[in-house]
């Protein structure tokens, strides 16, 4: 009897540990960034040539979204990003960079023009700048927004239509 209750009771505490595992993995949700933190300083080397530096765009709403071509769910969100998010805040100030997962040059403009999608593409080579923000084994379908004093304000993880109106909404109340 002693036995069994030992045995029961280590069943337990395993099962307890590996349930605050998961639930730890699934607050995070791969970011080794948090809400309240600031951006990282990146360099970002856009598709068009140009270079730029996450701090030049302080003043600025930002958008970084990670994704890759090999990405369905990033394929699914991408349409909502470019209407929703790109087309209705462009003229405001606000910028959306898709920053793509370790992909050459020609698989990234190739994968942008399949999408249609028109707002800015940076490289990202050994995924760099993904891994300032996220665990680069924690897959990428990832939106991070940032205020206009480099503060993160809204991460997203995946595509939840609720999580992404929630940015929207979020994206709405730092422009107004």
């Amino acid at each position: 009897m002693k036995l069994r209750l030992i045995v029961v009771l280590f069943s337990l505490m395993i099962w307890q540990a590996d349930a605050f595992s998961q639930h730890s993995e699934t607050a995070d949700r791969g970011y080794i960034v948090k809400v309240g933190d600031k951006a990282p300083n990146v360099e970002m080397k856009l598709i068009t040539g140009k270079t730029i530096h996450l701090s030049e765009l302080k003043g600025k709403t930002v958008v970084l979204q990670f994704t890759a071509s090999w990405c369905s769910v990033c394929r699914k969100e991408m349409p909502h990003l470019e209407k929703e998010v790109w087309q209705r805040f462009k003229d405001k100030n606000f910028i959306l960079i898709g920053v793509d997962y370790d992909e050459p040059i020609d698989k990234v403009k190739a994968f942008k023009e399949q999408m249609k999608v028109t707002y800015p593409f940076s490289l990202d080579p050994n995924a760099d700048i993904f891994g300032k923000f996220a665990h680069k084994k924690a897959g990428v379908t990832r939106n991070v927004v940032i205020d206009s004093t480099g503060t993160i304000v809204y991460l997203t993880r995946l595509y939840d239509t609720k999580e992404f109106n929630g940015m929207v909404k979020k994206i709405e109340e730092l422009l107004n």
